[in-house]
């Protein structure tokens, strides 16, 4: 047997997956612009991963800064149709910036305000509530996943009164899709 300059023992690493996703240029950062709640109107920020992505978006983190002396609902929903006018937010960015060239998102990060209602389609799967100047972490670890044309959409919902100002913050990393999978034989 032959002895390494360790002796007669390997070396073995564990990483956790995001940082394993950052290594490999497929975790991205990014949050909304400052987007306003209040009198009736409803507002929204989340992550829409276009119909010809090709990725699959894997939710790692989510967070929801309220910047006002009221505290805001905030309900998260799976695979609601996008809803209001929505912007592209550019506040985005590959979470290893060692990489050159930076790798590129396919997922955006959209935001409205100005909202009337709830979404169409899509499922209301929890809620949160905010407190006031604060903010809620969420650690999925990825086990959120969305398919081309799906979306993990938070809406903050309208006070009884006040305003809301308030940001969303998302971690997420994007795997390209393999052949078929099971799942797609049910859509």
């Amino acid at each position: 047997m032959k002895m390494s300059d360790h002796g007669p023992f390997s070396k073995t690493v564990n990483i956790p997956n995001p940082l394993y996703q950052s290594l490999q240029g497929r975790y991205f950062v990014g949050q909304t612009e400052r987007i306003h709640v209040g009198k009736g109107k409803n507002a929204w920020g989340g992550l829409i991963n276009p119909l010809k992505s090709d990725v699959n978006l894997f939710v790692n983190a989510f967070t929801i800064t309220n910047h006002s002396d009221v505290p805001v609902e905030a309900e998260i929903w799976f695979n609601p149709l996008p809803f209001g006018e929505p912007k592209i937010s550019r506040n985005v960015t590959s979470a290893n910036t060692a990489l050159f060239p930076l790798p590129q998102p396919e997922v955006k990060i959209a935001y409205a305000e100005g909202i009337r209602g709830i979404p169409k389609k899509g499922v209301m799967a929890f809620r949160r509530i905010v407190p006031p100047n604060s903010t809620l972490a969420s650690d999925e670890d990825g086990k959120f996943i969305f398919p081309p044309n799906g979306s993990f959409v938070i809406v903050l919902v309208a006070p009884d009164n006040g305003i809301v100002q308030a940001e969303v913050a998302f971690g997420w990393f994007e795997e390209k899709r393999k052949e078929k999978s099971q799942t797609d034989k049910w859509h």
